[in-house]
């Protein structure tokens, strides 16, 4: 399987956009992996100090999720290299979206990655530039049959990634109101630790987690767990560090949860980091979920965890672990075969999944179904790899041998 990986990691990406803008500094690529099945997904993001590098990573990252989530399509990236709180951000996106429109309604689509807003940004700059939806390119490269289906598809992606959750079998009723796509990433995280403990034996009722990273992903992570009875006792965000060694009550996530503002943590109980990262880390918490920025969580940081009493990580950001590999790099390899690792590509495939659901032929638009399908699609995945390796170490190694034999 190395040889194989190492293949995969080499290869070089069969279509790379470069950008450069006419009015800033700004820079940008767009990299297709591969035109597997005539097209391939990844979503945008901008970032200052983001390179062509990082792009292709994330690139080849995306293809093995979309082995996960379907359709079996390539993976793919976008990334601008750019300061999104500078205020000339609204001209370089509009600039960004009218260079690579043409290929968005060819055979890429793409979704709202970090600091792109979707109804703000995305939606409004797609539409100024001819497109029904960011995935139509998808749609349109994979219709076989006519105008009229690729009108139902693209109809029920606009509505099923915007509609609004009502189940409160989901989310809590209040005043606040949630898209699908801000939530169903959190809730595949929140699954993936169910099921993991589902098929390999035990509870996650009154197991003790950490959250790192408070904004869609990981808030939504530790509501939908907090909701099954898990117990958690630390959440680190940019704005600081809450220790509760007893375990945060359900009321009190939920409180957290709808009271974020602009992904940012609120709470009168914040520690500063530094203050408070040796007793972080120190915590005896059985799951960790890393849904922060990529290549955070250090390695003296995950030692501690598993000399504590960690058994399980479920990773919602792409590369969650300081090392300069793609897949399999020293750190991800120590955690894999020390304790249970689930990638990034099965647990953090909620969204991609979500289109891939939308744009087949059975779907519903309706919570129930959408949530429902996320769920059967992770279970699936992780018990396939439980089927070929029962041991509750070495998933993600069996995860990336199922689907580097998929790529094939």
């Amino acid at each position: 399987m190395r040889e194989q990986l190492k293949k995969f990691e080499n290869l070089h990406p069969e279509i790379v956009f470069e950008w450069n803008d006419s009015e800033t500094e700004a820079e940008g690529w767009l990299v297709i992996n591969s035109l597997r099945g005539g097209a391939a997904w990844g979503d945008t993001r901008m970032k200052a100090g983001l390179d062509k590098n990082e792009v292709i990573q994330l690139a080849k990252n995306t293809a093995i999720k979309n082995t996960i989530s379907g359709p079996a399509i390539g993976g793919a990236k976008s990334g601008i290299n750019f300061d999104p709180a500078d205020p000339r951000k609204a001209g370089v996106l509009e600039r960004w979206f009218k260079a690579v429109s043409p290929i968005l309604k060819s055979y890429y689509g793409t979704s709202a990655g970090i600091n792109i807003d979707e109804n703000s940004e995305l939606l409004p700059l797609s539409e100024e530039f001819g497109l029904w939806h960011p995935q139509e390119g998808i749609v349109n490269a994979l219709n076989k049959k006519g105008e009229a289906e690729k009108i139902r598809k693209i109809g029920q992606l606009r509505l099923g990634l915007s509609k609004i959750v009502e189940n409160p079998q989901y989310l809590p009723t209040s005043s606040r109101k949630f898209q699908v796509r801000d939530v169903i990433t959190g809730y595949g995280l929140a699954e993936s630790v169910l099921h993991f403990y589902k098929i390999w034996g035990g509870s996650p009722s009154g197991k003790k987690a950490i959250i790192q990273g408070w904004g869609n992903v990981g808030a939504a992570a530790a509501y939908f767990l907090a909701q099954k009875g898990v117990q958690i006792i630390g959440i680190s965000s940019l704005e600081g560090v809450i220790i509760d060694k007893e375990g945060m009550t359900p009321e009190t996530i939920t409180s957290l949860f709808l009271n974020k503002e602009n992904n940012k943590l609120i709470s009168d109980r914040l520690l500063p980091y530094e203050d408070a990262k040796d007793q972080l880390w120190g915590l005896p918490a059985e799951i960790f979920i890393p849904a922060a920025k990529s290549r955070l969580v250090q390695k003296d940081h995950l030692k501690k965890l598993i000399n504590g009493k960690l058994e399980l990580i479920v990773c919602g950001a792409n590369f969650p672990f300081v090392e300069n590999d793609i897949f399999l790099g020293p750190v991800t390899k120590m955690a894999d075969e020390k304790i249970a690792l689930i990638p990034d590509f099965i647990s953090n495939a909620g969204l991609a999944r979500i289109a891939a659901y939308l744009m087949s032929d059975k779907a519903q638009v309706t919570d129930e179904a959408m949530f429902q399908d996320v769920s059967k699609t992770i279970y699936k995945a992780l018990k396939k790899c439980h089927t070929f390796n029962p041991e509750n170490t070495k998933i993600a190694q069996m995860a990336l041998e199922i689907a580097l034999q998929k790529l094939r």
